[in-house]
């Protein structure tokens, strides 16, 4: 294949990076001014032999083991293999993965040669990935062969043909000439790099975060930003080298990349991972590897908790189950502490600030549920629409600031709406008690929740809108124990019109919507409620939603993942 170098892409429009917040982080001692292959060399230098990643392969049921030196080779060689492509830095690689080994050393290896990582959730299909590879501007895309009987490669030489700038795909498990074991990994690479040309202050991520339109954003994140998460994680749970980290939740989501792949890094302690999620395997990966912790949302640990005779296996090493990204209910907390035996930490965070507040962990609930304090290095507080604090008790506008907070949108630095202090609005409402902890009770922005997973409401009703039958719709969250939310589709019907569950999941099958976006529940309505100038009223319809979950009408079309 004829490989061509390029000149350095230009730094990725969007930053808004001031001096005064670098000087500040960095005397604060927040910012370690570091980027994550550095702590990857001192691991693989000092104990290359310790183990970095144990990761489970469902379909073929197999275990790969990488130490740290082994670790490093392999990210050192995909990194002058993507050099010989011409990928360099500022240049955006996407990758659409599973929790698979090679997702690690795709993202060490960006950094190496100071590319942009962006990962991409396997769940995409055609529709996001052509707006989000190409909006993005992406020289590379890496992907499986085949996941979970998807044909990955086909979708990806189909976005090929579509997005201009996308110059090369690379399949793992792949039997042609792009196949990655051949072009990243096997092949001496022609610029081998020594050391990572990325400050820490230049942009190493951009991860898409679904907001209130149709589109979603791309949130930037630099070496800085990421890091200052992770070492936030290590210090609040005392991590230290005699433990193991475990993560089931996707590398593509904020809390699997900051807190599941980068936490053990920084630290030198192995990581064990897991592609497809199934309770009863994780169990026996937690017992065979003596994991300590973990991090992810709420449907996992109900699972984990609903495992048969899960209090007779050896679990004493688990100590943590930091939970984010879903709401977290009460009796769920109960009976998850009481079978596995493991102590909760409930937090909150977001993909533009990762993880922000989180509470001491919880054995048994003595006090009200909250979603936690502030990390030091990070602020929040709770605002009326003036931007003025609210007393305690009271629910308004949270905002947060501080050393993990993002430093732009791509392509979009008007969205990006720090004030003049520095303040971020997270489009969450909140509460705060008199001792700092928030509890979220809601959002104003438009998003459902549904298993970690933030889902674009304007998108699925703007598609749902199409369909003939329907006159009108509002989607809303359904509340739901396992997910902590469901989507609810209400709609009118045209004259004459019918409409089954059935036949919109068909419709959104054709319009090529990732599944986990489509609503779970169908209701009729005659009229929908309205205010006076014609909005719909969604807090009549999350009500109604709320009733019908209560009262057991619903019985899920969907099958639960």
């Amino acid at each position: 294949m004829h490989r061509r170098t390029r000149p350095p892409a230009p730094p990725p429009p969007g930053v808004i990076l001031k001096q005064s917040r670098i000087d500040h982080e960095t005397r604060s001692g927040n910012w370690p001014n570091r980027v994550i292959t550095d702590y990857l060399s001192d691991m693989s230098a000092s104990d290359p032999d310790a183990t970095a990643l144990i990761a489970y392969r469902t379909d073929t049921d197999t275990v790969t083991t990488l130490s740290y030196g082994e670790l490093d080779r392999r990210a050192t060689c995909i990194a002058g293999n993507l050099s010989a492509y011409g990928i360099g830095r500022g240049d955006v690689v996407s990758f659409q993965l599973p929790n698979w080994w090679q997702f690690v050393a795709i993202h060490l290896a960006c950094v190496r040669i100071g590319a942009i990582s962006n990962p991409l959730m396997p769940i995409f299909r055609a529709r996001e990935l052509d707006y989000m590879i190409g909006f993005a501007e992406s020289k590379v895309l890496i992907v499986p062969r085949v996941f979970q009987k998807f044909d990955y490669e086909a979708l990806a030489n189909q976005l090929k043909q579509t997005i201009s700038t996308l110059d090369h795909v690379f399949v793992i498990d792949g039997a042609g000439d792009n196949a990655f074991e051949s072009e990243l990994m096997c092949k001496p690479p022609v610029y081998p790099p020594i050391a990572s040309p990325l400050s820490p202050n230049d942009v190493v991520q951009l991860l898409y975060t679904s907001g209130t339109t149709g589109q979603p954003k791309g949130a930037l994140h630099t070496s800085n930003t990421l890091i200052a998460s992770t070492r936030q994680i290590a210090e609040h749970l005392k991590l230290g080298p005699n433990d193991v980290g475990f993560m089931p939740a996707p590398f593509a989501h904020q809390i699997g990349f900051c807190f599941g792949m980068m936490t053990p890094i920084y630290i030198g302690i192995p990581l064990v991972i897991m592609d497809i999620w199934n309770p009863e395997t994780a169990i026996d990966l937690i017992e065979k590897y003596q994991i300590t912790y973990t991090c992810a949302s709420t449907p996992f640990m109900v699972d984990l908790a609903n495992v048969k005779d899960v209090e007779t296996r050896k679990l004493d090493k688990f100590r943590y189950f930091a939970t984010a990204g879903a709401p977290i209910m009460e009796p769920v907390v109960e009976k998850v502490t009481a079978k596995l035996g493991v102590s909760l930490i409930p937090g909150w965070g977001m993909t533009e600030v990762s993880h922000v507040t989180s509470t001491k962990p919880i054995s048994a609930l003595t006090e009200p549920l909250t979603d936690g304090a502030a990390f030091p290095g990070s602020e929040v507080r709770v605002v009326d629409g003036a931007g003025k604090v609210l007393p305690p008790g009271e629910v308004g506008h949270l905002h947060c600031r501080g050393a993990t907070l993002f430093v732009g949108y791509y392509k979009k630095p008007e969205l990006y709406g720090l004030d003049k202090d520095g303040w971020f609005d997270t489009g969450d409402l909140a509460f705060m008690d008199d001792k700092g902890n928030i509890r979220i009770s809601g959002r104003d922005k438009d998003i459902i929740i549904r298993g970690g997973e933030n889902v674009p409401v304007l998108e699925v009703e703007s598609l749902i809108c199409k369909m003939p039958e329907v006159a009108d719709v509002a989607v809303v969250a359904m509340p739901d124990e396992r997910l902590g939310e469901r989507g609810c589709a209400f709609v009118t019907l045209s004259d004459g019109a019918s409409l089954t569950f059935e036949q919109m999941v068909a419709f959104l099958t054709a319009q090529n919507l990732a599944k986990q976006y489509f609503p779970e529940h169908l209701e009729i309505l005659e009229i929908m409620p309205r205010t006076p100038s014609g909005k719909i009223q969604k807090f009549q319809l999350r009500t109604w939603a709320t009733q019908l979950a209560e009262n057991g009408r619903i019985l899920w079309d969907q099958p639960k993942s």
